[in-house]
């Protein structure tokens, strides 16, 4: 994204450095769903929203006032980047009008007409970058280092082949992921999330981390990251967050509802989950709420994996939960205003996961990564999983889109301030 908007001067020469396309990245696996409030895609839909309604409820959930310029700048751009995915770039959005989300006060998800994820947005923004004939695109070509000449970025060490070539630059943006695939770091700083399954990248290292340490950059939030509490056992897959919305319950060990399921977010749940016995729940829906959430990528790759039981009527779902008929339709009593879930019923055994982490350097409302005194360091921008993400401290407070709201938010932030300097 970065790359796209800075190119648009034509004077500056932009390089992409890749790390493996072949080994992906968090935005790749993601849902592609662009989390943004006052689009015209809301207004044909008669939803009423705006920049401003969007930063309040992510602010309502982190809680994390301080952050409130950066989370404020990422709000004001993103319906501008949604129209012009739709409009410049040709991209098929539409609104998520059916994909209603713990402490989303309107349905503001924008995703991909089809659902087919991630990867087709990215396949999306490489191919309009190839069109480019101001850009490179390096892939197998890791970073492995900054160059730094009197306290400025002035480049970086990239490494084709074995072999290491510096390349200078008259900026940088770092866009490296976070650091959930590196155990010791996962250690250090998540140690109380336990030891959840893993659903991003290989790739998501935390490489930048010393280089921004040795420039004296900060950081904050580091032990906040994206959770899933939706993650089928045994398979590794998802199930929709969508489901608590259409009536879907979870039950323990002991087929016992413990939770509101709508109060919670997918990445706050997965905390409930590591509290109960096992580390697991049942999740149960039917018919209507699989009709409902089954065109999501995640429903389609959960149902190829043979990841969930269909299961004819409440004896045979008793049977499964390994409790009594009447426990089962005790457990499945509909909390008030919710619709009651009616046979046939679906199962899956969830569990907590973790896809990405929040923390990260502390940036300005332009990117820009800024040193121990609060001053920017020069030449050096971030975004994404590098840059501190809108959790706040905690993951409870990650709310949906945000992972694709702070990378493609920065990435055209960073991108229009680097085409306006020139």
């Amino acid at each position: 994204m970065t790359a796209l908007r800075a190119a648009r001067d034509p004077d500056l020469v932009v390089a992409v450095f890749e790390r493996s396309v072949r080994e992906g990245c968090n935005a790749a696996i993601s849902s592609g769903s662009l989390a943004a409030g006052g689009t015209r895609f809301q207004r044909e839909a008669g939803i009423e929203d705006s920049p401003a309604r969007h930063a309040a409820d992510i602010l309502a959930a982190s809680g994390d006032e301080e952050w409130a310029p950066v989370v404020r700048a990422l709000c004001d751009v993103a319906p501008l980047l949604v129209e012009w995915l739709a409009d410049e770039l040709g991209y098929p959005v539409e609104i998520g009008a059916d994909m209603p989300r713990a402490g989303m006060s309107v349905p503001r998800l924008h995703t991909d007409v089809g659902r087919l994820g991630g990867g087709r947005l990215m396949a999306h923004l490489r191919a309009a970058l190839a069109d480019l004939p101001n850009v490179a695109f390096v892939d197998e070509a890791p970073v492995v280092e900054l160059v730094v000449e009197d306290g400025a970025v002035t480049g970086l060490v990239v490494e084709q082949n074995g072999e290491r070539q510096r390349v200078r630059a008259g900026s940088v943006v770092l866009a490296t992921d976070g650091f959930a695939a590196a155990p010791a770091l996962m250690a250090e700083h998540c140690a109380d999330l336990g030891t959840p399954f893993y659903g991003g990248v290989s790739s998501a290292t935390g490489s930048a981390l010393p280089w921004l340490a040795s420039l004296g950059a900060t950081f904050r939030n580091m032990g906040a990251c994206l959770r899933s509490g939706l993650v089928v056992v045994d398979h590794g897959t998802r199930v929709s967050p969508a489901l608590p919305f259409n009536g879907a319950v979870l039950l323990d060990a002991e087929g016992r509802r413990f939770v509101d399921e709508e109060a919670h977010g997918y990445s706050s749940m997965a905390g409930v989950l590591r509290d109960q016995p096992g580390e697991r729940a049942a999740m149960v829906w039917d018919a209507e709420a699989m009709d409902a959430t089954r065109h999501s990528e995640m429903m389609r790759d959960s149902l190829a994996a043979g990841a969930i039981r269909d299961l004819p009527d409440l004896p045979a779902l008793a049977a499964a939960l390994g409790v009594a008929p009447d426990a089962a339709a005790a457990a499945l009593e509909p909390l008030p205003g919710r619709r009651a879930l009616a046979a046939p019923y679906h199962l899956a055994w969830v569990t907590h996961g973790v896809l990405a982490t929040q923390g990260g350097a502390v940036v300005d409302t332009t990117g820009r990564v800024l040193g121990p005194a609060g001053s920017p360091v020069p030449g050096l921008y971030a975004g994404g999983g590098t840059a501190c993400g809108l959790a706040g401290p905690s993951s409870s407070g990650y709310s949906s889109g945000n992972g694709l709201l702070s990378a493609f938010g920065f990435g055209w932030i960073i991108g229009d301030h680097l085409a306006a300097r020139g």
